[in-house]
């Protein structure tokens, strides 16, 4: 089950066996008018391989073989042209459609705890409704999304998120969702069912992977617009072409019958519309919904997707985006006749009960700075004081061996320490205030320590910049992209962090409604925002950006909010979301650069041919033959190897529409440059080679 379950997979090969001939059956069945009709360039390509089908069989019924083997042969090359840009998309579906049927094959076998009046049934998980109690224990395989109503579990959630270390669900608000097809390891919860069959998380998954339900982007929309209008104007170019040939014709004095028959109307057509980012468009937006899904993010739809390459501001939590996330210990400032050796003795015996990663870290700085051990302070019948969010403090009561109280040690926030030596009689240091507000203008964090009511000194804790985060902003800002931190620190610890990390803006001490409020306010100034966040006080931040990424492991609220979901819970992963939707703009901007610009090398070898006899007036060629630069062996070989040029070029792109354009982060005018120099200049040049190396093969084979 687990096996079959597992979604992160190894990157599936472009060209996979099992992908390839699944893909060649499938282009088979998109021939359908009615699917093709979805995309209308390739709509008219089968419909004049069909007009163009229907002549040749008439001309064959009818013995006119002067050149039927020629027209057999263009007709064929229009409907290769049409399989290719089906094969195309069918591989960027395929690529996805194994994994998604062995989540689903798991899903359909999962059974069910369902609580009813207090019994307990087992049913199918497809039965489950939203609002059914069901119960999981250890082993068990949670049925549907949910939230867990009672109990606590360690769950695998490495069926949906790749990773094999557990996490906590329990009930209550911040980690309470729980995903169906993921597995409870310990203990007991019961789970209330949030979603209906078909609409779970893993139902999402299978659909997004398979491409079944992808829906086009504005952009890719707007693009298909544009290429169905440049097809009508050459579909008229080409209907009224066959009378300039008889005006032409007349003129010269000779027949060119044979130059507008319909299966070279057709091949002039297919040469001159933008068949190639025709037969890729489609390709090109499953891939990247595919990018993202590899990387362990659901877009809710591929609009979400393409609008993370449009961001150009960025909302980014400070714990666990910028820094890592845990407070660490870094250092020990002693009050004045205050031996550090004693402030780090105290600290750490006050730390040896702390299970939190600073309290840990304040053991360790200890032992490895002065080589203290406080261990032993167990054996001899230690009160350890945990903290609490009421006195936000903790300390450990030592007692001597007649049970009297000999240390009192407490360590907590300056304030917390201030308020207890108060209350003990005691005075708070000067120099120890004056050092509290020394380390927050540095960005960290101050605990001081106090001894029996002797304020001993300052641990400082610092919230460590993740490493790379500041090249990976800098790279950021070269791509015209502002980050702004969001942090609840106060103002000063706010601005060192963000100096420190290298971002545009902070927001301190931040609500909801200030996250709300900024999002808002750059959208008015024409920005698109993209946050990320993971608890219900997130939510209609997430709902209000253009991209808002929640977190797995969040509340189901934000989960909802959001139009996209890490699985990993990494919250650093809405910087390659935005690099990967501008991977997928920079990849359709490309190929329609290259699209468009092979067409017009395609006019030098296709229009010479059809038209170099006219006004030739005795001469062997007319004038216009000039225009057959590539010196193409003749005119019905030129025609079809234009028309098989157009067809492979689909295939040998699909790589490249698949993998997407390399990205690199940099200005949006030197993307255009490069853009321009690559697809532009290559598109033009690229069919001139090909068509020639065909062209000569053709003549070689003498297949005209």
């Amino acid at each position: 089950m687990e096996k079959e379950l597992k979604f992160r997979s190894k990157l599936t090969a472009t060209f996979d066996r099992k992908i390839i001939l699944q893909a060649l059956v499938d282009a088979l069945k998109k021939l359908d008018p009615r699917t093709l009709i979805k995309n209308p360039v390739m709509f008219v390509v089968e419909v004049v391989a069909f007009l163009s089908t229907f002549v040749v069989a008439k001309s064959a019924f009818s013995n006119h073989e002067s050149a039927i083997s020629f027209d057999i042969q263009i007709t064929l090359w229009l409907w290769i042209t049409v399989y290719f840009a089906n094969f195309a998309e069918a591989v960027a579906e395929g690529r996805g459609k194994a994994q998604a049927e062995a989540l689903r094959r798991a899903r359909s076998e999962t059974i069910a705890r369902k609580l009813d009046g207090g019994k307990e049934a087992r049913v199918n998980a497809n039965d489950l409704r939203k609002g059914d109690v069901v119960v999981c224990e250890t082993g068990d395989v949670i049925p549907a999304d949910g939230v867990v109503i009672e109990g606590i579990a360690s769950v695998d959630e490495s069926a949906i998120t790749g990773e094999s270390a557990p996490v906590i669900r329990e009930s209550g608000e911040e980690r309470s969702a729980v995903t169906g097809g993921t597995k409870v390891l310990s203990d007991h919860i019961v789970v209330r069912i949030t979603a209906e069959p078909g609409g779970t998380f893993l139902d999402r998954i299978i659909s997004l992977v398979e491409g079944a339900k992808r829906q086009k982007t504005p952009n890719e929309i707007a693009l298909t617009i544009l290429l169905s209008a440049l097809t009508i104007v050459f579909l008229l170019a080409v209907a009224t072409f066959p009378l300039f040939m008889q005006y032409a014709g007349n003129a010269s004095g000779i027949s060119v019958d044979k130059y507008t028959t319909l299966p070279i109307l057709a091949s002039l057509l297919v040469c001159l519309i933008p068949t190639t980012i025709g037969g890729l468009l489609s390709a090109i937006g499953i891939s990247g919904l595919d990018r993202l899904i590899r990387k362990n993010v659901i877009a809710t739809s591929g609009r979400a997707a393409e609008a993370a390459g449009d961001v150009d501001v960025l909302l980014l939590d400070k714990t666990g985006t910028i820094t890592l996330g845990n407070r660490m210990a870094s250092g020990f400032i002693p009050a004045p006749g205050v031996n550090i050796e004693r402030l780090a003795d105290a600290a750490q015996l006050s730390s040896v009960a702390d299970e939190t990663p600073e309290g840990r870290s304040i053991v360790i700085l200890a032992k490895e700075k002065y080589g203290m051990r406080a261990t032993e302070v167990r054996d001899v019948g230690a009160t350890f004081i945990p903290f609490s969010a009421q006195t936000k403090m903790s300390g450990v009561e030592i007692p001597a061996t007649d049970r009297t109280v000999v240390r009192s040690i407490r360590k907590g926030s300056g304030e917390a320490i201030k308020k207890y030596v108060a209350e003990l009689g005691r005075l708070f240091p000067q120099s120890v205030q004056k050092n509290l507000e020394e380390i927050a203008r540095q960005g960290s964090t101050p605990l001081v320590v106090v001894e029996n009511g002797e304020v001993l000194g300052i641990v400082q804790l610092k919230d460590v910049i993740k490493g790379g985060i500041k090249e990976r902003f800098a790279q950021l800002r070269r791509m015209g992209i502002k980050t702004v931190m969001i942090t609840g620190d106060n103002a000063l610890t706010a601005a060192a962090i963000a100096a420190e990390a290298g971002v545009d803006d902070f927001i301190a001490e931040a609500k909801p409604e200030d996250k709300l409020g900024r999002i808002r306010a750059e959208q008015a100034n024409g920005h698109l925002v993209g946050m990320i966040g993971d608890g219900t006080n997130d939510a209609p931040a997430l709902a209000q950006a253009d991209v808002g990424i929640a977190m797995n492991s969040g509340t189901q609220a934000a989960r909802e909010a959001g139009n996209m979901v890490d699985l990993d819970s990494n919250p650093t992963k809405l910087i390659e979301v935005v690099e990967t939707g501008k991977k997928l703009l920079m990849t359709r901007g490309a190929l329609t650069t290259f699209s468009i610009a092979n067409d017009v090398s395609k006019y030098f070898a296709i229009i010479p041919a059809m038209t170099g006899a006219l006004y030739a007036f005795g001469n062997p060629v007319g004038p216009l033959s000039a225009l057959n630069i590539m010196r193409l062996g003749s005119p019905q070989s030129a025609i079809l190897s234009a028309v098989i040029f157009n067809a492979i070029i689909i295939v040998l792109l699909v790589p490249l529409a698949l993998r997407g354009v390399k990205y690199r982060p940099v200005g949006a005018s030197v993307i255009l440059r490069r853009n321009l120099l690559i697809y532009g200049l290559g598109g033009i040049i690229a069919p001139f080679i090909g068509i020639k190396l065909i062209d000569m093969i053709v003549n070689a084979l003498r297949l005209v």
